[in-house]
């Protein structure tokens, strides 16, 4: 574990490595910790422009209360960005390794977007790591894959992506500060007052990091699904035993929102619901941590 500066902190912590190897190669992996006691996971969602920092307002708000460690994946935030083939496996195990290095008991996560999905998947580990489970607007399916795209036009075009070229020439595009600004009025916040100048450089910056298509590509194509059915992530809603709570966003698309509140429904499963669309554990930090902190503290 190496301590940086804390110029690279992005939710007020100090900022450590986890140098964590995978098929014989060494990647580092960016996690920040604030505060001390019991410790809460804070798992940002999968998108073009995650990072750790879109977990900054629930960090702040629970730091008085536990740990807060707040992780960004390979391929994102400030991990390292290889061109590697992302698949769900590796975040499978990058996030086992991860607990198993980092924790030596059960810890609580607060999981976003795709996050949540793997999260659950985790949860059917023998013996489970979570303590609790927070699942915030919880997502198993790619915009591409939600807009309909079939599966040989999805892999072409996150293989045009991945080109050499052509494929940085298109990510450009996908990235500009109009595009990204269109996108988060869409489906990602609400309030399009929040989405200030200063606000969508910041995320803009997110893209221009060296190797940052890579990862991006494969999401937004659907090949980091954490399910491949509806039928797949009900059954492993029915599946755990770890006591959950799944917060769902009043304004989040049709298709995402029905499959919030299909899991939402399942026995043993508490809900609640808030302002805010797929991005509310960011713009709506303050109304998500009201309904966490209670939970986590129960």
């Amino acid at each position: 574990m190496t301590i940086l500066k804390d110029s690279t902190n992005q939710i007020g912590g100090k900022t450590r490595v986890f140098n964590w190897v995978w098929q014989d190669q060494t990647y580092r992996i960016m996690y920040e910790v604030r505060e001390e006691g019991s410790p809460v996971l804070l798992l940002p969602a999968f998108s073009t422009v995650s990072t750790r920092a879109e977990m900054q307002g629930i960090a702040e708000q629970l730091t008085p209360h536990f740990q807060v460690i707040a992780m960004d994946w390979l391929g994102f935030g400030q991990s390292a960005r290889p061109a590697l083939n992302y698949q769900p496996a590796l975040y499978r195990q990058l996030l086992q390794d991860f607990l198993r290095t980092q924790f030596d008991q059960p810890v609580a996560v607060v999981a976003a977007g795709h996050a949540a999905g793997y999260a659950m998947q985790v949860a059917l580990q023998t013996p489970c790591p979570w303590s609790k489970m927070v699942l915030v607007a919880p997502t198993w399916k790619g915009p591409l894959r939600v807009m309909g795209a079939p599966t040989p036009v999805r892999d072409a075009v996150r293989e045009l992506v991945r080109s050499p070229g052509v494929g940085q020439a298109l990510y450009t595009l996908n990235t500009a500060p109009a595009f990204l600004k269109f996108m988060y009025r869409q489906h990602v916040y609400v309030d399009a007052n929040k989405l200030t100048p200063e606000f969508m450089q910041q995320k803009y910056d997110i893209t221009q990091q060296p190797g940052a298509r890579y990862a991006p590509a494969a999401f937004v194509t659907g090949t980091l699904d954490p399910m491949q059915s509806h039928e797949e992530f009900l059954q492993i809603g029915r599946s755990l035993s770890v006591p959950t709570m799944v917060i769902i966003g009043e304004k989040s698309p049709g298709q995402s929102k029905a499959e919030m509140e299909a899991l939402a429904e399942l026995p043993g499963i508490q809900s609640s619901r808030t302002p805010g669309s797929l991005g509310l554990h960011e713009e709506y930090a303050s109304e998500v941590t009201a309904i966490v902190l209670p939970f986590l503290r129960a």
